[in-house]
């Protein structure tokens, strides 16, 4: 039986994975939408039982821990019962289990897989040092910085979704480190997908030129600079958000619409629009931009930690400053000059961050944590591009 005969009879013997995590929302969010991903392609290509544990139940997550709500998180609440998670997640007899998020689940994830001697691993999705830093100082920073090297080189692997994350970890000590990226769904977002109803439907000029930036309203993605990006260029220039959170972008010309919830109705939007724009300089990856270059959309984005490994000047612009000045000027030079090649290559560079190329090399890291000793090189092994 030839590698790839092996491989793929490894994904059809069954085990159960666990995924726990206090990200979950009834409004979206980035570490729910990678979740749901993977249990719908663990269910439709393998025998494993796929289960997640979160704050509550809903359609996806079969398993709640108690949790007190966080207010002004967009629906977030925190676990607080350490020892009664763990023991819900060990009533599941999982065969390994995730943590995604870097809290009190986590410990609770540790809990679990010493009593039940399984292999436990972690998926960094934010950069706790830089987060605490930007809210409370560099003492707050550092402090963050000890927590998660001390929480993190409990796991016998932790995944981080760019390189950049990855030299963070490694940085602070943690040893075990996988680049493993996240994905999109690139049937659903597509450059046909727009169907030129949400201009009409938002009231905007025909000849508006169209921004939009979709996530969490939140300091560290400096939504001001954006907005007053929009003022600088002129009327034309319109920006869309699509989110919540406790720091709103305002401005004249800004229209917030909320979460989408349909994954088609962001499609659409994102097929539409004439750039996606992300001043976050602390982005782990960026879900977002990977849907909008699926969608043939140029993205203007600041070029720093995980979007400086999505956005180039091939399929948008990566803006070096995070000066309202310097996004105004990439977005105008992005608008004024639409090019069929740019949309082409963002295609491209979708294409190699499909969930089915994405989530088959996660499970094989999986299988092979449970099975082999561990591998020399990383999880990941898709498409590489310059920038």
């Amino acid at each position: 039986m030839g590698t790839a005969s092996v491989r793929d009879a490894a994904l059809r013997t069954p085990l159960h994975l666990l995924d726990a995590t206090m990200f979950w929302s009834r409004t979206g969010g980035g570490v729910g939408r990678y979740l749901r991903e993977k249990q719908n392609w663990i269910a439709g290509h393998t025998a494993w039982t796929h289960t997640i544990v979160t704050p509550f139940v809903d359609a996806y997550s079969g398993v709640a821990v108690p949790s007190w709500p966080l207010p002004g998180s967009g629906g977030y609440r925190l676990p607080w019962n350490r020892t009664a998670a763990a023991q819900q997640i060990e009533a599941q007899a999982p065969d390994l289990i995730e943590a995604d998020d870097p809290y009190r689940l986590a410990w609770s994830v540790l809990d679990a897989g010493q009593r039940l001697g399984v292999p436990t691993v972690a998926f960094c999705h934010s950069n706790l040092e830089r987060l605490a830093a930007s809210h409370a100082g560099g003492v707050a920073g550092r402090l963050a910085r000890a927590y998660a090297a001390r929480l993190y080189r409990r796991f016998d692997r932790v995944y981080a979704p760019s390189r950049a994350m990855v030299d963070h970890l490694l940085d602070w000590g943690v040893e075990r480190v996988f680049h493993q990226p996240l994905g999109v769904d690139t049937r659903m977002f597509r450059p046909c997908a727009g169907d030129g109803r949400w201009r009409v439907r938002l009231g905007l000029p025909a000849n508006a030129r169209l921004l939009v930036y979709a996530g969490r309203y939140a300091a560290e993605k400096h939504l001001d600079v954006l907005s007053a990006a929009v003022a600088r260029l002129g009327p034309r220039y319109w920006l869309v958000a699509a989110g919540g959170g406790p720091r709103p972008p305002r401005g004249e010309r800004v229209v917030r619409i909320g979460y989408l919830r349909s994954a088609r109705e962001m499609a659409r939007l994102l097929a539409e629009v004439d750039a996606f724009v992300h001043a976050g300089d602390q982005e782990t990856f960026g879900l977002g931009v990977l849907e909008s270059l699926a969608c043939g959309t140029p993205v203007v984005a600041r070029q720093a930690e995980g979007l400086a490994e999505l956005v180039d000047g091939s399929v948008g612009a990566a803006v070096p400053a995070g000066t309202c000045a310097a996004f105004a000027e990439a977005i105008h030079a992005v608008c004024v000059r639409p090019s069929p090649e740019r949309a082409e290559a963002a295609r491209r560079r979708a294409l190699a961050y499909d969930w089915g190329r994405v989530l088959p090399a996660l499970c094989r890291s999986y299988e092979h944590l449970l099975g082999h000793p561990a591998p020399r090189t990383p999880a990941w092994a898709g498409l590489q591009h310059a920038g």
